[in-house]
């Protein structure tokens, strides 16, 4: 298990955005596991959270995967995540410029739906989790509207799960059915298999969380991709 996803689970854990019990999900779904990255809602934990972000992009760029001129984040949540990373990269010497997109586009002012640095060359669209993946379509159709070239989705986690219904679930799950469409790499700072990992782990934060596991096998078995 790479060190980085462990320690971004000890965190999420330790913040209390990652919790484990009996949730239901957006899709309607009994889960196990619920992250919540609205209760990254500190200065601290956000300074914390985009230096994640910034080191699995990094490292993903490091070995090819990726390259990016720019950030993107779609409202609401994306906004602080794209802006906090970004800052991130330049405490690591890469400065690049970010943009975010309005639900409505305004009619005064300097108007339109992008807020920022002007959308152009490589952009990468950050946020928190993709679940049907509807939303990142939408940024990534709004991306290449405006002339420029969606490259990459960067997420905090990849819960690795199969779309749609208990009758008629897809093949692929949300993540590998945007990269296939699209053709473009989502990168995450974690996903499933890494907290199974550090389930499984001799962590400290392993031991309160282990009652769940059976639990997470069965998720994992029901709706894995």
């Amino acid at each position: 298990m790479e060190q980085l996803s462990r320690q971004f689970i000890e965190f999420a854990l330790q913040a209390g955005v990652l919790k484990f019990g009996d949730f239901k999900t957006k899709s309607g779904r009994r889960s196990p596991y619920f992250f919540n990255s609205g209760l990254f809602s500190r200065g601290s934990t956000l300074g914390h959270l985009v230096r994640f972000y910034a080191q699995a992009l990094l490292a993903a760029r490091a070995t090819g995967r990726v390259e990016f001129d720019m950030l993107f984040g779609p409202a609401y949540k994306g906004i602080t995540l794209a802006a906090g990373t970004a800052m991130a990269l330049a405490d690591f010497g890469v400065d690049v410029p970010f943009a975010f997109n309005r639900k409505e586009a305004k009619v005064h002012g300097e108007g339109g739906l992008i807020v920022g640095a002007e959308l152009a060359g490589r952009v990468l669209i950050v946020d928190d989790v993709i679940t049907e993946g509807a939303a990142k379509r939408e940024s990534l159709e709004l991306i290449r509207a405006h002339g420029a070239t969606p490259c990459g989705v960067l997420i905090a986690l990849d819960r690795c799960e199969r779309t749609g219904t208990d009758e008629s679930l897809s093949s692929l799950s949300a993540v590998a059915a945007l990269e296939q469409s699209f053709g473009i790499p989502v990168i995450a700072v974690a996903d499933l298999d890494d907290l199974m990992e550090f389930i499984d782990s001799d962590a400290p934060a392993a031991a309160g969380i282990r009652a769940h596991r059976q639990a997470m096998l069965d998720y994992r078995s029901r709706y894995g991709a």
